[in-house]
């Protein structure tokens, strides 16, 4: 007869059935001991941190996930990485201040993952998050501001769950994390099915900036185009959209703001206001006024780009910048809604 099972140990094989990890838990969820793989090669990850103790729990929580540990070194092996070495599956770079040579290396990397369907996470400070979010524009990169441990863990997961790794057990900690991830992500797709009245993103991309309706609206034909925006009713007076965001945020100061936080609504009125004033909005700017921490607007702002309500602009002078805008789509939706609410709006929050 076989071992009694040990506590917290659980399995995980893949959906083929060949790959089985077994691993020994402790009663924190720590060092979860071994993993065995019996026929196919694990998901491997490689690290880039110059902060050593950062590297380390990078390192503790990819082997606790199952990861086989391909590299782990500091930022300067970044810019060695595009000359032919493996990455793995999926890569983790932190960079909380980043100079020009890590940007173009950045961009490379991400190119990189595109091109090998390679999963990138991404850390950094809310300082240099337009420069970053500037240059990942091809992979669909996780981007993480400030993260804490439990942020870093639930990005890991949404990687597991992206490449189909299933496990029957789970230690209480990385329950906690993965149930953390499921409630926002639910939260989210809830919120935006309220939002989005297509059943698939917007197929159209016309520019960001073309505020006089002629641009292409993809399946319509030329007429249905000029009916359909003439038909459009204009965008508020971004003056009373700005009063309505003071007005959410005034709330704040006699309330918890968790206690009214609507991240989307919050950043479709910052968006249509700076639509009807022709100005840009940078993510780092759009994640402030989400009044959620920055990398919750990120997720935010990923799925509602993937709902076809925003799109991401790159800058014509700079194409290390880029900026979020609304979609045609969503800006019609605005539009109309305001117009339906019509003197009533005065007095939105």
């Amino acid at each position: 007869m076989g071992q009694p099972a040990r506590p917290f140990d659980y399995v995980a094989a893949d959906p083929s059935g060949h790959k089985v990890v077994e691993v020994q838990g402790q009663s924190r969820g720590q060092n979860w001991g071994r993993v065995q793989d019996r026929g196919t090669s694990l998901l491997t990850v490689s690290i880039f941190a110059d902060r050593s103790y950062l590297r380390a729990e990078l390192e503790e929580d990819a082997a606790a996930a199952g990861l086989r540990i391909a590299q782990n070194s500091d930022l300067g092996s970044l810019l060695e990485a595009d000359s032919g070495l493996a990455l793995g599956d999926l890569v983790l770079v932190d960079c909380p201040v980043i100079d020009g040579a890590e940007l173009a290396a950045l961009a490379r990397l991400d190119l990189r993952a595109a091109k090998s369907g390679a999963q990138l996470v991404v850390s950094t400070s809310i300082g240099s998050l337009d420069d970053v979010f500037g240059c990942l524009d091809q992979s669909a990169a996780q981007i993480l501001v400030s993260p804490s441990r439990a942020d870093r863990v639930i990005a890991l997961g949404r990687t597991l769950a992206r490449a189909g790794k299933r496990v029957r057990e789970l230690s209480g900690e990385d329950r906690l994390a993965l149930l953390r991830l499921t409630e926002q992500v639910g939260d989210i797709a809830q919120k935006l099915e309220l939002l989005s009245f297509t059943s698939g993103p917007a197929t159209a991309k016309p520019s960001a900036f073309r505020f006089d309706g002629t641009g292409d609206e993809g399946q319509l034909d030329d007429a249905n185009a000029r009916f359909v925006r003439a038909a459009r009713p204009p965008l508020p007076d971004p003056r009373l959209v700005r009063r309505i965001i003071r007005q959410r945020q005034l709330r704040a100061r006699f309330f918890e703001g968790d206690l009214f936080a609507d991240p989307a609504w919050d950043m479709l009125l910052d968006l249509t206001a700076a639509r009807a004033e022709h100005v840009r909005v940078s993510v780092t700017s759009l994640c402030i006024a989400s009044g959620v921490p920055p990398t919750t607007a990120l997720r935010w702002i990923a799925q509602m780009t993937d709902a076809g309500l925003l799109q991401r602009v790159d800058d014509e002078t700079d194409r290390r910048r880029a900026f979020i805008t609304l979609t045609e789509k969503a800006s019609d939706d605005i539009a109309r809604y305001f117009a339906e609410l019509g003197a009533g709006s005065a007095t939105l929050v």
